[in-house]
């Protein structure tokens, strides 16, 4: 991101999660304040503007769109898994505009949001002029990674270490170096068990089929262009071996198109869904 302004990431982000709950598809994924939180009416949000905003051909930005809300209920199913075993501690690191905490069912549960501190001053001025009330079990953690860790940003904002926590990671693996990714998974896992981890990230271009690599770069240089460019690509291997250093224990590994059909069928996919090149994965430490 560009210092001093917001994501423009987490912006198409947003504007593809609030068109997907008018949008004439299954429905994945139900968030109410999706719209609302960004300062749009149903008139406002079109498929050419949601496309628009994430410089997407409208076929291209259908599947990214399921893409988005399949990842966001993988990642609100793994929360209450882990709320039904005892967590009382949810993570989400580059929240952006996600409303978990803002819809969060059980005032028990303590929500820390992890995200640059331009923003989340944006994300709290859209809050405010939209009405929504932040709940009390909601922390905001503005954290500088140029110059503060997620250890000592979480610690001042009152993270408890020796309590089990379930760790939201979707959007960010993809623009952080392999070793500062190896950094914040062992971060996560020294925390007590048991600690739950869901998160997405890109493999390497090559192995794309050959017909989507130009677009994939295409996709990288624009995401440079914003300032936020993309740093690392792993394969299921590397990542796997990366979490089991780490010490989890348990980990889960799907392909975007797989995730997606999980919810909605495979006929729901339309052509060429390998286009999202994609994965989600899932770890735990018991």
């Amino acid at each position: 991101m560009k210092t001093g302004k917001p994501s423009r990431t987490a912006l198409a982000t947003a504007h593809a999660r609030a068109y997907h709950q008018i949008a004439p598809e299954p429905r994945v994924f139900t968030d109410p304040l999706a719209g609302p939180i960004m300062g749009l009416t149903p008139e406002e949000l079109t498929e050419q503007t949601a496309a628009a905003a994430a410089g997407q051909d409208i076929t291209f930005h259908r599947i990214r769109r399921l893409l988005l809300a399949s990842r966001s209920r993988f990642a609100e199913e793994t929360v209450a898994a882990a709320v039904a075993d005892g967590t009382r501690q949810v993570v989400i690191l580059g929240a952006g505009l996600d409303t978990f905490a803002y819809r969060n069912p059980d005032p028990a549960l303590r929500v820390f949001e992890v995200d640059h501190p331009a923003t989340q001053a944006w994300k709290r001025q859209l809050l405010a002029d939209a009405g929504i009330t932040v709940p009390d079990s909601l922390t905001f953690a503005p954290i500088d990674f140029e110059s503060e860790t997620l250890a000592t940003g979480l610690a001042a904002a009152g993270f408890d270490r020796d309590q089990p926590a379930v760790f939201v990671w979707l959007g960010v693996v993809m623009y952080l170096t392999r070793e500062a990714i190896r950094s914040t998974l062992g971060y996560m896992a020294e925390q007590a068990a048991p600690v739950r981890l869901v998160f997405d990230y890109i493999p390497p271009a090559a192995d794309a089929a050959p017909e989507h690599r130009a677009q994939l770069q295409a996709r990288a240089d624009r995401m440079a262009a914003v300032g936020e460019p993309l740093l690392s690509s792993l394969t299921a291997a590397e990542l796997a071996a990366d979490l089991r250093a780490a010490g989890f224990d348990e980990i889960e590994d799907f392909s975007a198109p797989d995730l997606i059909a999980s919810y909605v069928g495979e006929a729901e996919l339309g052509p060429e869904p390998e286009r999202l090149h994609a994965r989600i994965a899932r770890a735990r430490r018991t």
